[in-house]
């Protein structure tokens, strides 16, 4: 943690260093001592230490400056930094109007120069004051922030990137009242108007950084570092995580290629409580944050964010192109992608979207909704898991269910666990047709499917979860997949007892490869797999097996 500085200020230069050399003397080893020569240049140091959330214990200012005076230097520095403590340098005529400035100025404390010697005139002052600073104080948070607006999608896109790689961040609303804030906007000037701001623990800054300028910034790793590995995996969900744990453990060099954030839609889920051996469950987070240090202590290479764009294949090797216009070669590829959510295609949705209106929810949205009214569109376990999870903020959660009953896609735990909330409505045979809003949602309008009435109601968070679709264009025209988009594997390859289409072996496909020999497919992307985390974990480990004995034939 950076040291809370002492920052003295006097147009003298000899008298700047020698408060200075005493300062240093006394407090060097557990604050930082800086000086300026002038106000105006202290209030653009204190700007810059506002920005990295710098500590400051103390400002000392001598009285008779040009420009800007000590007092009214102080008068300026207590919107920055209100819990300094302020003590004005004066000389022998200037004490009235320093007793003044503590009446009306509330600066703690005025000094007398010459101040020699220190150990009598200057450090107990100093002393007291610090020890009344230090009885108060409690540590900045230190580390990355996020300055934004809570109806700003490109602010909730940080805030979701951030949070799915497991990277710590404080977020800070433009629209909050809270004194912290309020002080580092007005540190920042017009730049606070240029959002989303991300700011570093080094003073530097980013306004509306892309996910990989970001990626870039924090130091994720996004390139290769071989041209060629035994193992790639598209996809570091749990089935591609799982995979890349028992290929590596089992000395296969394995990377792993994430679009978005490891733990994939299952690190967004708030609470996972029938997962073997967690018997009081444990949030999605939770589980990519385990899966990847458990997969890099395996030496498993992890790139994102990155996005495999193509797929060329080069004789007995598998070539994926990324976005980035680089490729990586490999012996085996293994496809596990996953699905995203299946967007809602209702009036009002594009430009809402991020905005009041979310696909999926991490556990940070919902203490943005403490005590309002959160809709909840679905019936399956993530919706159930997600209106779980807002019940312990919102006043009201609402879940809009299109079906009959949750029993024909959500688990029973779940479902008792919901009928025994009394915050959670279930809405059954009924849809959003509409939304509405300017610049962040204000209200949606709801069709009972029963009567066929619509009403329109206030609502400020929208939360959807409507099944999923897999994302496989980039494999057109070399895997196989069905109407949907989902891949084909094994025994569904078979056309009338025969191979696929330009298989090259003889021999079937494997249990989890494609049309391609040594491409595999794994988890919600694969047709016909079970939806479940457990699931898509036993698919990755298995098909490193399929992997080992392909890979004993090429």
């Amino acid at each position: 943690m950076a040291k809370p500085v002492l920052l003295t200020v006097d147009d003298d230069p000899e008298v700047l260093r020698s408060i200075e050399r005493d300062l240093r003397h006394q407090y060097g080893d557990r604050y930082r001592v800086l000086r300026a020569d002038s106000g105006n240049a202290a209030l653009k140091m204190l700007r810059q230490l506002k920005t990295r959330n710098d500590p400051v214990a103390l400002l000392l200012a001598d009285q008779r400056m040009p420009q800007l005076d000590g007092v009214g230097f102080l008068s300026e520095a207590v919107d920055l930094y209100p819990d300094s403590k302020r003590a004005l340098l004066t000389a022998y005529a200037d004490t009235e109007a320093a007793i003044r400035a503590i009446n009306e100025v509330k600066i703690h404390h005025y000094l007398l120069k010459p101040w020699d010697p220190p150990e009598e005139q200057l450090y107990p002052v100093i002393d007291d004051l610090l020890d009344d600073w230090l009885s108060h104080y409690r540590p900045p948070f230190e580390g990355l922030r996020v300055l934004g607006n809570r109806w700003s999608p490109r602010s909730y896109d940080i805030r979701e990137f951030l949070a799915r790689n497991q990277i710590p961040y404080q977020w800070m609303d433009v629209e909050s009242a809270e004194p912290e804030i309020r002080q580092l906007v007005e540190s920042l000037g017009e730049e606070a108007s240029n959002i989303p701001l991300v700011l570093f623990t080094d003073g530097t800054r980013l306004a509306t950084p892309s996910n990989t300028e970001l990626a870039r910034r924090i130091g994720l790793r996004m390139r290769a570092e071989m041209p060629f590995y035994d193992l790639a995996i598209v996809g570091g969900g749990p089935a591609g995580l799982a995979a890349g744990v028992y290929g590596a453990s089992e000395g296969l060099k394995t990377i792993i290629v994430e679009r978005e954030a490891p733990g994939g839609q299952a690190g967004l889920s708030s609470r996972i409580e029938n997962y073997l051996g967690f018997p009081s469950g444990l949030s999605g987070g939770d589980l990519a944050r385990r899966a990847v240090t458990q997969a890099q202590r395996f030496g498993v290479e992890i790139i994102a964010p990155q996005e495999a764009v193509g797929l060329r294949i080069d004789g007995p090797y598998r070539v994926l192109k990324l976005a980035d216009g680089s490729e990586i070669s490999c012996h085996a590829l293994l496809i596990a992608t996953g699905v995203q959510w299946r967007s809602l295609d209702v009036p009002g949705m594009a430009h809402l979207q991020g905005a009041g209106v979310y696909y999926g929810a991490g556990p940070a949205e919902a203490i943005s909704c403490k005590d309002e009214d959160v809709y909840i569109v679905g019936g399956a376990n993530s919706a159930g898991q997600s209106a779980m999870y807002f019940s312990k903020y919102a006043r009201r959660v609402v879940m809009l269910v299109r079906g009959d009953s949750l029993a024909n896609s959500m688990s029973r735990y779940l479902i008792d666990q919901i009928r025994q909330t009394p915050n959670i409505a279930v809405e059954l045979r009924t849809e959003v047709v509409e939304v509405h809003g300017e610049n962040r949602l204000e209200t949606i309008s709801i069709r009972c499917g029963d009567s066929g009435q619509v009403d329109r109601v206030p609502a400020s968070a929208l939360f959807i979860f409507i099944g999923a679709v897999p994302r496989t264009e980039w494999l057109d025209g070399i895997i196989d997949r069905d109407e949907r988009g989902f891949i084909l594997s094994g025994l569904e390859l078979a056309h009338g007892g025969r191979r696929p289409k330009g298989w090259p072996l003889d021999r079937d496909p494997g249990l989890l490869e494609t049309n391609v020999p040594g491409v595999f497919v794994v988890g919600d992307v694969r047709r016909g797999s079970v939806k479940r985390v457990a699931s898509g974990v036993g698919e990755g480990s298995i098909a490193v097996q399929f992997v080992h004995q392909y890979l004993a034939k090429v």
